[in-house]
């Protein structure tokens, strides 16, 4: 039973209008993932943008691409609109440093993430909106996307509405990059961080976790490791089968494979992840929730990131690594 606390409230390109920011200098603070495609998307779509950035290949690559390049300071103070898209553990030092300064009556701020704001390691000033574009898609694909004339889908929030043209702003901002074609959904910062949280804490560890613990048990029977990963995901079947979950529906999409197949996977869903399995998603939420997970994130930053490189480093030491080299010379798949 699925209980509607609200109503779902998406915007399309109809709902937005680009005027609203015609006369405006935008300022990209971080030309990196997301920064190069939603600079190059807006200035596309007409907006006088600028970009700002440290001295290093990012720079570089902005000036090669057309645009005016300034330290962040310099930028934060030309422009009106400061969309700011630097990594969330660097986004509190350089804010206070280079930014906070800057920020004037009626300018915006805009996260394309709000793990900063939601918990409370920035604290703009009243004087300015707080304006949240969170495109659901890497930046290359809002980039690409933009390029064959659609759009990434993208949450937006206003946290702050100084200006009182807030929604106006961000909706003006999400058709620039495209995100309007397909459409923007209005959500809350807090619900925006926590939903991200959840996917990068519960799906994708769960989905990994799956895959190699499935590894080691085929290779142990005596399975051969190269045709147990080319079955498990490196064909691309598997990535092909949540693309189609995403335009059909997650259980419509069986129809695209045979029954023994729809058969097995309905069979032994609840065998392999079992409804008491809930309890253990639901302490997940309540980790994110209550800023458990941000607090462990930063004494992790502050201690110089020890127990994410060992982690990371024991990742790359399995060996599912060096099978993956070996099929990779074996088999010449192009996705």
């Amino acid at each position: 039973m699925i209980r509607r606390n609200k109503m779902v409230k998406v915007y399309y390109d109809e709902d937005a209008d680009l005027e609203v920011l015609s006369d405006k200098t935008i300022a990209v603070i971080g030309y990196g993932n997301q920064g190069r495609a939603q600079a190059l998307n807006m200035r596309d779509s007409g907006l006088n943008v600028i970009v700002g950035n440290i001295r290093d290949e990012s720079w570089h690559r902005a000036l090669e691409d057309g645009f005016e390049v300034y330290p962040i300071s310099e930028a934060s103070e030309l422009a009106e609109i400061i969309l700011f898209l630097l990594p969330d553990e660097v986004q509190p030092e350089v804010y206070n440093r280079e930014v906070r300064g800057n920020l004037s009556d009626g300018k915006a701020l805009v996260f394309a993430h709000g793990y900063t704001i939601h918990y409370g390691f920035i604290k703009p000033p009243r004087n300015v909106d707080i304006l949240l574009l969170a495109p659901r898609m890497i930046g290359t694909y809002v980039r690409e996307l933009f390029q064959r004339g659609s759009g990434a889908p993208a949450f937006i929030s206003v946290g702050q509405d100084a200006s009182g043209k807030g929604l106006r702003r961000v909706l003006a901002l999400a058709k620039a990059i495209g995100a309007t074609r397909v459409g923007v959904m209005e959500l809350s910062f807090a619900e925006e961080v926590e939903l991200d949280h959840f996917s990068e804490h519960y799906t994708v560890p769960v989905i990994f976790r799956a895959i190699q613990l499935g590894f080691e048990a085929l290779v142990e029977e005596g399975y051969t490791p190269e045709a147990v990963l080319l079955e498990m995901y490196a064909s691309g079947e598997l990535a092909e089968v949540f693309r189609a979950a995403a335009k059909m529906g997650l259980y419509k999409q069986m129809s695209l494979h045979s029954t023994t197949s729809q058969y097995g996977t309905l069979t032994y869903g609840s065998r392999v992840m079992p409804d008491s399995a809930k309890g253990m998603i639901k302490e997940v939420i309540r980790e994110i929730k209550t800023g458990r997970f941000a607090r462990e994130w930063q004494l992790e930053q502050q201690a110089g990131y020890p127990m994410f490189r060992r982690l990371k480093e024991e990742a790359l030491r399995h060996p599912i690594n060096e099978v993956e080299e070996r099929l990779r010379r074996m088999i010449r798949i192009e996705l």
